[in-house]
């Protein structure tokens, strides 16, 4: 798999804020971060640093991270048994028993 491909795949449609992701491997170890405020060469060099090949099978965990976007949602880095993914996550709504009224 393919970092930087993966990202672009996650972040479509969605505008981003900032960004965290750091890979892990047994040779390797690197953190490519995207600060919020971030200009066009800030994207490029993050974008570079996450141009690299990866195995996103069973095994460990390899890349790890948040991805923040400006309407206050995010994606998180999952993993089980090995299996990596992003998640896009919400905050959840209030319970109206939670609300004063």
């Amino acid at each position: 798999m393919n970092c930087k491909e993966e990202f672009l795949s996650e972040i479509y449609g969605r505008e981003l804020l900032c960004a965290k992701i750091r890979y892990d491997s047994f040779k390797v170890k690197k953190t490519a971060v995207l600060p919020v405020g971030f200009i066009g060469s800030d994207s490029e060099r993050f974008l570079d640093e996450l141009d690299f090949e990866y195995e996103n099978g069973f095994g460990s965990q390899h890349v790890f991270g948040i991805i923040w976007y400006v309407d206050g949602t995010w994606s998180e880095r999952r993993e089980c048994n090995g299996l990596e993914w992003w998640e896009y996550r919400s905050c959840p709504k209030i319970p109206k028993e939670l609300l004063i009224i």
